[in-house]
């Protein structure tokens, strides 16, 4: 095999620009117009192709150092003689990488950088967003750039993929010949025994939803812990006046109504926005409150309607009914809708935090952890309380960090010394 040098293209009237990244190594098959390497001046970025197809040999730049036209990047084994001789296709790309670059500088060429960033190859975009176009899946060069000379910004790489799942979700979820988007270069097979099933229809439902939610929605999560010691005495104190046995009532039944008198607290909670654009928000003043349900045939979340208007014992009833009609299939599909605010609780499971999903079009989910024993400073001494992990995701679009904030304090008010006494009614 013959080896070539791979040099720094015309690159205009820029000198030293910076090697910001390396997208290919040692010993690595590429294709002539595969990109090498990305330099960064102070006002653009661009992908270095490589001029030839072959084996990388050996490659001698690293990021950091800074290049002009002519500088060796690297050297390649070719797969073909005749691949030493640069064809008017491989001046053509030498000319795209110098018309790339040179116009930034030239206001009157602003217009050929709009047709540039269309281009199959070259598109104008930061190191930081390049990446972040990789990680969700996207080819930057298909993605329109609204900022200055058509440069892709972050925002533009979410409209992108948010516009490509929506045009790509098939009209029937059930639809057995659905092509996977991402596809992997291997078969599990060839590495050991495997087991291929039907991914539970539920599950299939809820995927859409998902992608859809964590999309849209800019998701934050606020990770507190609540004092809940004497809520717990009081819960296992509480007995039936008629025959005296003990009541079975669970938590969850005290959180909902602490979640509800937080809302009423705090509005914006307890609202949905549709349309962002629209600049309308809509405030409920129902009190609906989804409750998420693990179940065989996957995670379920009915609503528990009117939770403001129900005493404890009630609600404890009622979710456990709910519950065993979510694992038979026996639930509306109406009971899904029109929530408030949703509960995720790992309380039974274990755990201590975690950054739970938005239930779209709600703009705000309390994720329940297991409660724990701590040993905590309580009034001038140490004792042994216990401590319930909550973790509150928002929609920072409705939401901040300060109001999410005061809503977990009002939610841990609630859940304290005095008010838990109150939620019983």
């Amino acid at each position: 095999m013959s080896t070539i040098d791979i040099k720094v293209p015309n690159i205009g009237d820029f000198k030293d620009v910076e090697i910001i990244e390396i997208l290919v190594k040692n010993g690595q098959e590429i294709n002539k117009g595969d990109s090498i390497i990305t330099l960064e001046s102070d006002k653009s970025s661009v992908e270095v192709p490589s001029d030839h197809s072959g084996k990388i040999s050996n490659i001698n730049v690293k990021v950091g150092d800074k290049v002009s036209e002519g500088d060796l990047i690297l050297k390649i084994e070719l797969f073909k003689k005749e691949d030493i001789k640069i064809d008017n296709e491989e001046i053509n790309n030498t000319k795209k990488i110098n018309e790339q670059i040179e116009p930034l500088e030239k206001k009157e060429m602003s217009a050929n950088l709009q047709n540039i960033n269309k281009s199959d190859k070259l598109a104008l975009a930061s190191p930081r967003v390049r990446k972040f176009a990789r990680e969700l899946g996207a080819d930057i060069n298909r993605i329109p750039g609204s900022e200055k000379f058509g440069r892709v910004s972050e925002d533009d790489v979410k409209s992108f993929v948010k516009l490509d799942i929506n045009q790509k979700q098939p009209s029937n979820i059930n639809d057995g010949n659905q092509k996977q988007k991402f596809k992997i270069e291997y078969d599990h097979a060839d590495f050991g025994e495997i087991d291929v099933k039907d991914i539970p229809r539920i599950k299939k439902l809820a995927a859409p939803h998902l992608v859809n939610s964590f999309n849209t929605i800019p998701h934050v999560t606020h990770h507190d812990e609540i004092d809940i010691t004497e809520m717990e005495e009081f819960r296992n104190s509480l007995t039936d006046h008629y025959n005296g046995e003990k009541l079975k009532i669970t938590p969850l039944a005290f959180i909902m109504k602490a979640l509800v008198a937080a809302l009423k607290e705090f509005p914006s909670f307890n609202s949905s926005i549709e349309d962002m654009s629209s600049g309308k928000i809509t405030f409920k003043k129902y009190f609906h409150i989804g409750i998420a349900v693990d179940t065989p045939n996957g995670l379920m979340v009915p609503k528990i309607r009117q939770v403001d208007k129900k005493n404890i014992q009630h609600l404890s009833t009622e979710l456990r009914e709910v519950a065993q009609k979510c694992r038979d299939l026996k639930i509306d599909k109406k009971e899904f809708y029109g929530g408030s605010m949703t509960i995720s609780s790992l309380g039974g499971i274990g755990g201590s935090f975690f950054t739970p999903i938005i239930n779209y079009p709600e703009v705000a989910i309390l994720g329940v952890s297991k409660s724990n024993k701590k040993q905590i400073l309580y009034g001038d001494r140490f004792t042994s309380r216990t401590i319930l992990p909550i973790s509150l995701s928002y929609d920072h679009r409705i939401i901040d960090g300060a109001e999410a904030a005061r809503f977990c304090n009002e939610i841990r008010d609630n859940l304290g010394k005095n008010f838990a006494f109150k939620l019983a009614i």
